[in-house]
């Protein structure tokens, strides 16, 4: 079974970048993240930018995630095998 790879903020961030997420802000510890589609549908995801994310952190944050980006594509960043 996969196990969940202990990600830092900085890191979360950088894998949805490369699904075309950008910074829109931030507050404090947090970071807004969002993306403009085509169809002008605009989706918005919020991470903390800490040293170290809880693995349930992780598992939410991708959870959220996979509402916008098909859970095949995103989750081999966040599992080891």
């Amino acid at each position: 079974m996969p196990k969940l790879k202990r990600l830092s903020g900085k890191d979360v961030n950088a894998i949805l970048k490369q699904f075309h997420f950008a910074v829109e802000s931030q507050k404090g510890s947090h970071v807004k993240l969002g993306r403009l589609l085509s169809s002008g549908e605009h989706q918005t995801l919020t991470i903390p930018n800490h040293a170290e994310l809880d693995t349930g952190t992780c598992r939410a944050i991708l959870r959220q995630a996979s509402r916008y980006i098909p859970y095949e594509e995103i989750a081999p960043y966040f599992y080891s095998l």
